[in-house]
């Protein structure tokens, strides 16, 4: 199945629903990005306007990224209702017809920031650790079994609070931000959990040994992963020892 599980093979008790659902909010529990230092200090108001700016600008590259993988995962299956199902969530990013989607309202935030609209979208200041995380992610949407694809997404179980954290922490201590700027978070706390539930429900029907469901398992840990690798670099460049490498982003004096 996949190199990252370990000592489990298919012919291993299967876990039953609850157990299944319990294990994988354990991973949550233990290593979601909620608690990584750099998140404490933006939501308590401790970091400066420009250290702000290059959270902002260095998320939008996996903001861009989750369409793409959403396609990539679609293009895989032949199961039309996981397609019709799955299609909104790049219909959410992406936008359609009037509905501007998650991208637009992201950049809505980096122009609230100061930040130059065709400098994000172009992710050259961008730090080259947030660009890999990125694109692992991808690749892992890519060449995983496609349940364990799908579980990957599963981090969205524990979004939800995160963004309610964001939303007060950053309305309370930045004046830089209003309503208008923390819209991409208040909508994707009715968007994340309809999501996780449909996933969450799709790998409960088809992992069908434990190997499978180990595997599943493992990708919502090496999600957690990528979301903490891209919050490392950020701490290690903006915050402490504040080694920003060549032609990346540099807040302004």
């Amino acid at each position: 199945m996949n190199e990252i599980v370990r000592g489990v093979t298919a012919a291993d008790a299967l876990l039953g629903p609850a157990e299944f659902e319990a294990a994988i909010r354990a991973v949550g529990a233990e290593r979601y990005h909620d608690k990584h230092p750099f998140h404490k200090l933006l939501h308590g108001g401790k970091l400066s306007k420009g250290q702000v700016q290059a959270w902002a600008l260095n998320r939008y590259c996996y903001q861009s990224a989750v369409p793409r993988k959403d396609a990539a995962l679609m293009s895989r299956t032949l199961d039309r209702a996981l397609r019709r199902e799955w299609i909104h969530r790049i219909m959410d990013h992406d936008g359609i017809d009037d509905e501007h989607g998650g991208i637009e309202r992201w950049l809505v935030l980096t122009d609230a920031l100061g930040l130059d609209r065709d400098y994000v979208i172009s992710m050259e200041g961008a730090l080259p650790a947030t660009r890999f995380a990125v694109e692992a992610y991808v690749r892992f949407v890519v060449e995983q079994p496609l349940t364990v694809a799908v579980a990957s997404s599963l981090t969205e179980l524990f979004a939800p609070a995160i963004h309610r954290e964001r939303i007060a922490g950053m309305l309370e201590n930045y004046p830089f931000v209003n309503d208008e700027v923390m819209a991409y978070f208040k909508r994707r706390l009715t968007q994340a959990p309809r999501d996780a539930d449909f996933a969450l429900e799709y790998i409960k029907a088809n992992a069908r040994t434990r190997e499978e469901q180990e595997a599943c398992i493992n990708a919502v840990r090496f999600k957690c992963n990528v979301l903490w690798a891209q919050l490392d670099a950020l701490h290690n460049a903006y915050v402490e020892p504040g080694q920003i490498p060549p032609g990346a982003f540099r807040p302004s004096p």
